[in-house]
């Protein structure tokens, strides 16, 4: 998989689900894939999710969302990085 296809969105509501998470980048482009990320304990959102695109373009457009509203909160929208300390 191509990470600069994907973005990372933090401060996400408890409310947010990946439904949720699809259709607000839907505008930048073809979302291929929205997760909100959950504990795996609880079930519960952990406040943050992944959204990967079809091409690295729409990709970078979605950055622009950072700082925006999502279901009434503050988002941050960064980069996706391959988590290398495991």
């Amino acid at each position: 998989m191509d990470d600069s296809n994907k973005i990372f969105v933090g401060g996400l509501a408890w409310a947010t689900d990946d439904h949720g998470l699809k259709a607000a980048f839907e505008s930048f482009g073809n979302v291929t894939e929205a997760k909100v990320i959950a504990d795996r304990m609880t079930g519960r959102s952990r406040g943050f999710g992944f959204v990967t695109f079809d091409t690295a373009e729409a990709a970078t457009e979605a950055l622009s969302f950072d700082g925006q509203m999502l279901d009434g909160r503050t988002v941050r929208v960064d980069k996706a990085n391959r988590r290398t300390d495991r």
